[in-house]
């Protein structure tokens, strides 16, 4: 704010004013609306005469800036008015002397404003008149509005409203992109666990103890050699004394002659009691193999107990189950991997045909050499075309069956035909017309005839439907073969009737089944019992572990089980064809043999 001193200035005072032209109320409008009134005059403060008008006067200057009200045009034209001798009300400010009746009234300005008095003074009401009469505004007033423009062109020359606006688009001035680095992420120390001694493989008084490091299996066993091999046992392979006693009872028992006579089936009565009379106990359990038992054989004799097994590393064990002696039991090693299928020769019992992925080999005891037979890859089963065993049908993993005959020199196949299937998984020849063969495979099965079979474009004899995932066996039944059951992945055993080997056959009966084995496993196999025709064994989920024997019917014939001794489950099984006897085998290498209470046992 400016303080101003005004000049002693006459006061003059009109006996009547005029008013302001077009020109002035121009002016004045366009000024600045920031102007303040002019304080009113008194007519006291005119009769003191010149002596009031040379007190100074403090003059109130307002800036332009921001929070001050500026002044509207209604103030300054009050300070016109007063200016001009008038009233701030627009009222004429008369003389002291009586006014002349003739004189017009005084009225309010023309432009409709009311005139009033908002002063910002500091209360004087003394003001000049200018000495030149052109000017409608006093000296004050100029002052007032040189003021004002000078503050006004002060702030313009700082351009604060410029420079603001150039901070601002400096501060939102895109900045340019930037590839920050990846910042490497923190590894985070993982706790320290706390470990026994016996996991960090210390001794109490502070020694550790030597690492041991696990042989891989290629180096543990060896890969077998092609050919003929000499029928030692794993464990000791130099010496033969071990398995002299074993092999000696194999050969015994192999030169008794079968009996061919007749048989008679039992009734299911009779059969029923049979199955009640087999029980299990511990000391007809052992562990015979090192790993899963993927196939099984036992020995048609009917003196002494004598049972085949071969596990998924190509491993064959052989116990003698009467012998209660810790040489009852050996294992062989003929194969690089799993076995299997194992087969006693039918005409020759000396004789056990096993077969591997990659070769199939005749363990002949009588020169206690496992001969070979043939040799390929992906082989899955076999089973004898004709009574004598001299020629086999071969399933492979691919589809493909293969027609070998051990009479002709060197390890080669006789046929080999593409029957349309992705996997072959079982084959089996019918009991009775043996030229007839059936395959399993992947959602197949189908009986062919081996006379009509050619390299490719082979169709079945007969086809069995129904199957709506992965077959995992499927067999003849054993005297007749007018049944088949099959397992399926379905969770589902079926029945079919192959009295008729029409082009499509239909399933006869469909019994509910878990079958849902893994991969940790074997796949359940279900056998025809050789000394009943309509009666099948297969292996069972349900807790506590049993084996189940089941009619053709989908009955329930009867449970092999013992919760004390049965504990796992027993995938593939095996029965004797003419005693009372069932081996069970499962996923550790533990054989179990269910048999009569009352059989005699040998030291």
């Amino acid at each position: 704010m400016a303080l101003t001193q005004l000049p002693p200035a006459p006061l003059t005072v009109t006996e009547e004013s005029e008013e302001p032209s077009p020109r002035s109320r121009q002016r004045m409008q366009e000024s600045t609306p920031a102007a303040q009134a002019e304080p009113q005059r008194s007519p006291k403060r005119e009769e003191e005469g010149p002596e009031a008008a040379r007190q100074p006067q403090v003059l109130q200057t307002p800036l332009a800036v921001a929070g001050r009200r500026p002044l509207t045009q209604k103030r300054l034209l009050s300070a016109y008015d007063e200016a001009e001798g008038k009233a701030p009300g627009g009222k004429r400010l008369c003389p002291e002397s009586p006014r002349d009746p003739a004189a017009e009234p005084c009225s309010p300005p023309a432009n409709g404003l009311d005139g009033t008095w908002e002063a910002e003074s500091d209360g004087s009401e003394a003001e000049d008149q200018p000495s030149d009469g052109q000017s409608p505004l006093s000296a004050y007033e100029r002052k007032r509005l040189k003021n004002i423009t000078e503050n006004a062109k002060f702030f313009a020359a700082l351009q604060l409203h410029e420079s603001a606006a150039r901070l601002q688009r400096i501060a939102t001035k895109r900045r340019s992109p930037v590839t920050k680095r990846a910042k490497p992420k923190k590894v985070e120390e993982e706790p320290v666990r706390r470990r026994s001694m016996r996991l960090q493989r210390v001794e109490p008084s502070e020694i550790a103890m030597p690492e041991v490091f696990t042989q891989p299996i290629a180096e543990e066993y060896p890969q077998v050699p092609a050919g003929p091999l000499p029928m030692l046992p794993e464990d000791q392979m130099g010496d033969s004394k071990l398995t002299e006693g074993l092999l000696a009872v194999w050969m015994s028992i192999s030169e008794v002659e079968a009996n061919e006579a007749e048989k008679q089936v039992p009734d299911m009565e009779r059969y029923q009691d049979s199955l009640n009379s087999m029980v299990l106990s511990e000391e007809n359990i052992r562990k015979v193999v090192k790993s899963r038992v993927c196939s099984m054989a036992i020995h048609p004799s009917e003196s002494i107990l004598f049972v085949a097994a071969g596990d998924k590393t190509g491993q064959i064990g052989l116990w003698n189950v009467d012998c209660r002696s810790e040489e009852a039991a050996h294992i062989f090693i003929p194969h690089n991997d799993s076995v299997n299928c194992m087969h006693f020769s039918p005409c020759n019992p000396a004789h056990l045909l096993s077969l591997s992925s990659d070769s199939l080999r005749c363990g002949d005891v009588t020169r206690a050499v496992f001969d070979e037979i043939y040799r390929d890859e992906e082989m899955s089963c076999f089973d004898f075309l004709e009574y004598g065993a001299a020629t086999a049908v071969v399933g492979q993993w691919n589809g493909a069956v293969v027609m070998v005959d051990r009479r002709t020199p060197g390890a080669s196949a006789e046929l080999s035909a593409d029957i349309g299937f992705k996997r072959t998984r079982t084959v089996h020849v019918h009991p009775v017309h043996k030229q007839y063969f059936m395959a399993a495979g992947s959602m197949d099965v189908a009986v062919y005839d081996v006379r009509y079979l050619k390299t490719s474009k082979n169709k079945p004899v007969s086809s069995l439907q129904g199957h709506t995932k992965s077959v995992a066996s499927a067999y003849f039944s054993p005297v007749t073969g007018h049944r088949v059951v099959t397992v399926c992945a379905d969770d589902k055993l079926r029945v079919y009737d192959t009295t008729s080997l029409s082009s499509t056959v239909a399933a006869l009966r469909t019994i509910k089944h878990n079958n849902n084995t893994g991969r940790w496993l074997t796949r359940f196999r279900a056998i025809w019992d050789p000394k009943q025709e309509k009666c099948f064994v297969v292996g069972s989920l349900v807790q506590p572990r049993r084996i189940e024997v089941f009619q053709d019917t989908g009955k329930l014939v009867h449970t092999f089980c013992n919760p004390d001794c049965l504990a796992s489950a027993c995938s593939i099984n095996v029965l004797h064809p003419s005693r009372n006897i069932l081996v069970g085998g499962n996923s550790s290498g533990r054989l179990h043999v269910f048999r009569e209470e009352t059989t005699g046992l040998r030291s």
